[in-house]
């Protein structure tokens, strides 16, 4: 195969780009972990929201490419985690579905905060490989309740953002979209993105499900087989960027941008037929790419691949929109036995 490469520089943008979205989720867990001891609660989530739009809007593939390695990669830190992925996606969903902007930041800051009662329960339970003490799911059952009443001591007063928190794991009404009133339309939008976003990460006690599998089992889900799945396939792809795929060729690739149609998104293969890494990654030229055979869970990969090269590597393509060029190898990265 012809390939050429490029050198990534030490002051490329990504770097900047990659900081950003860690220290955005490093004042997220700040946020969560300890609400009451935080000075203007509202005000400091407000700034957050306007962080988030602002890094979606600069790349949206870089965020999700980001979005999705953080997902599928790690149990560590999983409520800010997860909470930062489903505002993510409740974000360019928002904008896809052209919601108004005052249930836009609604949907957003309901994402940030829909598990505010139980964050440090959250945290434990994704690294947990024992079934749930009886104490543990009762506080898991009234976790919407807990989370509006803290986010009421923590004076925010917006009646619309109190409901969807409390009844984000309600019964879905089976109505399209437009028919909906905005608290049940926000509800039904998060509903699925929350269950879309717990599915493909993994757990102690399992393994993460593919972004497609997830998807899959949305569809088969009627309160979520509608158009919020299908907006979801539209924005994020069948395969999204920072997810793994097999290719008919025997070789791995990590996708790093979406493609022209939700099942043709770029890729670069990082593992070969054989089960080595590919360093530098073949990168297959947009349009160009190999047969994609299945999407591939985390978990199924037989490398450990590291975290800030793989973001490295989505993000260089996806700022930059290069057809060919290198990742770093970054030391330490092994295979697995």
């Amino acid at each position: 195969m012809n390939h050429s490469s490029t050198p990534l520089q030490d002051n490329d943008p990504y770097e900047d780009l990659l900081g950003l979205w860690s220290d955005l989720e490093a004042a997220l867990s700040v946020l969560l972990s300890g609400p009451l001891q935080i000075s203007d609660f509202p005000g400091k989530l407000h700034q957050l929201d306007l962080w988030l739009q602002d890094l979606i809007t600069q790349n949206s593939d870089a965020a999700l490419y980001l979005m999705f390695q953080r997902a599928a990669s790690s149990t560590v830190g999983y409520s800010a985690s997860h909470a930062l992925v489903c505002a993510s996606l409740c974000d360019v969903l928002a904008r896809e579905l052209r919601l108004e902007e005052t249930e836009r930041r609604v949907l957003v800051r309901a994402a940030l905060t829909m598990n505010i009662g139980m964050n440090a329960l959250q945290d434990q339970l994704a690294e947990q490989r024992e079934p749930l003490s009886n104490h543990q799911a009762e506080a898991v059952k009234r976790h919407a309740q807990d989370s509006r009443e803290l986010l009421q001591r923590l004076m925010i007063d917006d009646a619309l953002w109190l409901e969807v928190v409390e009844q984000h794991h309600a019964a879905k009404s089976p109505m399209p979209l437009a028919m909906l009133s905005p608290a049940q339309r926000l509800v039904r939008i998060l509903g699925a993105v929350d269950r879309y976003a717990a599915m493909i990460s993994p757990r102690k006690t399992r393994a993460g499900r593919s972004a497609t599998e997830s998807l899959q089992m949305l569809q088969q889900n009627q309160q979520y087989a509608d158009e919020v799945k299908a907006a979801l396939v539209r924005v994020v792809g069948l395969y999204p960027p920072g997810t793994y795929v097999q290719l008919a060729n025997g070789e791995i690739a990590v996708v790093l941008r979406r493609g022209t149609a939700p099942e043709q998104p770029e890729v670069a293969s990082v593992i070969d037929q054989s089960g080595h890494s590919l360093f530098p990654p073949v990168l297959h030229q947009p349009g160009r790419s190999p047969l994609l055979v299945s999407a591939l869970a985390r978990s199924a990969l037989s490398l450990e691949l590291d975290p800030r090269a793989m973001a490295q590597l989505g993000m260089h393509c996806a700022m930059h929109n290069q057809a060919l060029y290198r990742m770093v190898q970054v030391p330490g990265t092994q295979r697995l036995a």
